[in-house]
């Protein structure tokens, strides 16, 4: 394995970690906007102002990671996408019989 590629696989892992950090941080922030909505008395501009202040840090970490290569972008999605899946089955709703 020569250099180049222990880099690019390095490179393409800390995009991957930085989306699943990502993840978190977009999911967390929506389950806490969630769990706040029946106090809040003004839910519409809590739902609206966490989902801009969630996108637009999220979309702007994006842009960083991948530079200029959709590579990095590429594994930064997918590290986010797992952990979308990681939460939805840790935190999911329970079934009971």
């Amino acid at each position: 394995m020569n250099e180049t590629h222990s880099i690019t696989v390095t490179i393409l892992s800390l995009a991957f970690v930085a989306g699943l950090a990502l993840g978190v941080f977009y999911f967390a922030g929506l389950w806490q906007t969630v769990k706040k909505m029946p106090s809040s008395e003004h839910q519409l501009r809590l739902i609206i102002g966490s989902f801009a202040l969630r996108m637009i840090i999220v979309l702007t970490a994006f842009y960083f990671i991948m530079g200029s290569q959709w590579e990095r972008l590429a594994a930064a999605l997918t590290g986010f996408i797992v952990m979308k899946i990681i939460l939805t089955k840790k935190l999911g709703i329970k079934k009971t019989v």
